[in-house]
């Protein structure tokens, strides 16, 4: 049987929490990591009836969307529903982990998701983050280099857009003297040594810094590792909040609104006026996402799709892209989804159920 710390390591692979908003509190929030997982049911928020519904079916896991603790707990009375699920979840011996604003803010996410189920193609990250990469600068003997490059990919190095294994490589020499107490690779211990080398160049995300560095080390045959780490600004295309893409033929704007009706089955949707043109492009943010509508216009799109917007900010459609609030659980309940797939390609001897239990807790009448 996986433990929990199996499961998470396998969602933080593809979300990892280096990309949690800084607000955010993903992670473990009920649990011991050592625990074997016998099953998990899955959920967008979790509520009292949600651990009662693990507890019926055996799963001694819950991986939900939004965190159940999310501000600081100074006491755990049952005062109030979180309080209350975690009491809850601590007497049935139930872990709970939640998979928030890092899975938001990668590609194949909860926007990419909204996208894919509308029907959009050449899908791309809305808004990337910037300074999330850095430049490894290694230099390694010229009958090493296969080994060490390739250990640097396999540790996560390499990737720009659609492409790995991307890397620099100039030819050089490196001088060194070493020490009575070192053991040189190559070169005697007091005397000046020349070697020539290979300077590695090549990128990777912040937050696989260590990894990387150690797997360098594992393959390096000299005692001493020379690397610099440069912080770069450049944009990582594979992170970041929303997703714009394109439907193959343009949609008539009702008929576009009967398909996000349809799609994720929304009872109302809340949207501006409408411009009057065809629908080609589609700009879409899980969640509350209005602080992406210049993001939106400045892609092109004719129209953003997401959640939680407020009177006021229904007038930055100005008549141009036109803005369509589905609701909140609404535009996330597809994170169910992601959440089974992974599970299901990693794991395959334990149950995974979805909850059937309502959570959103907006009605409509």
């Amino acid at each position: 049987m996986p433990t929990v710390k199996d499961i998470i390591n396998c969602l933080e692979n593809f979300a990892p929490l280096f990309y949690q908003e800084s607000y955010d509190n993903s992670g473990l929030q009920v649990g011991n990591f050592q625990q074997e997982v016998t099953s998990a049911l899955l959920c967008v928020d979790v509520t009292e009836d949600v651990v009662e519904e693990a507890k019926t079916i055996g799963a001694n896991l819950i991986i939900s969307h939004h965190p159940v603790i999310f501000g600081g707990l100074k006491k755990i009375t049952g005062s109030n529903y979180t309080e209350r699920v975690i009491i809850k979840a601590l007497k049935a011996d139930i872990a709970i982990y939640s998979c928030h604003t890092n899975i938001d803010n990668v590609s194949s996410g909860v926007s990419f998701k909204m996208a894919e189920k509308l029907g959009l193609k050449n899908i791309k990250i809305l808004k990337p983050l910037n300074d999330v990469l850095s430049k490894l600068v290694t230099f390694v003997p010229l009958e090493h280099i296969g080994a060490v490059r390739t250990a640097i990919f396999e540790a996560g190095a390499g990737h720009i857009g659609n492409y790995s294994c991307c890397s620099f490589n100039a030819a050089g020499e490196g001088t060194f003297r070493a020490s009575e107490e070192a053991n040189p690779f190559v070169g005697k211990k007091g005397e000046l040594h020349t070697e020539s080398e290979i300077r590695i160049e090549t990128i990777f995300p912040k937050h696989l810094e260590n990894k990387i560095i150690s797997a360098i080390k594992k393959v390096h045959p000299y005692e001493e590792v020379a690397y610099d780490i440069y912080p770069l600004s450049n944009q990582f295309t594979k992170a970041g909040a929303g997703a714009v893409g394109y439907f193959d033929h343009p949609v008539e704007e009702k008929k576009f609104l009967d398909l996000l009706k349809t799609t994720f089955k929304a009872p109302t949707i809340r949207h501006t006026n409408l411009p009057g043109k065809n629908i080609l492009c589609v700009a879409m943010c899980g969640g509350s996402g209005s602080f992406l509508f210049g993001d939106a216009k400045r892609a092109g799109a004719d129209v953003f799709v997401s959640a939680d917007y407020k009177y006021h900010q229904f007038f930055d459609a100005n008549n141009q892209t036109f803005i369509a609030d589905i609701g909140h659980f609404e535009s996330e309940q597809f994170i169910l989804e992601i959440f089974y797939d992974l599970l299901m390609k990693n794991f395959s001897n334990f149950a995974i159920r979805f909850t059937k239990v309502k959570t959103n807790p907006i009605n409509y009448y």
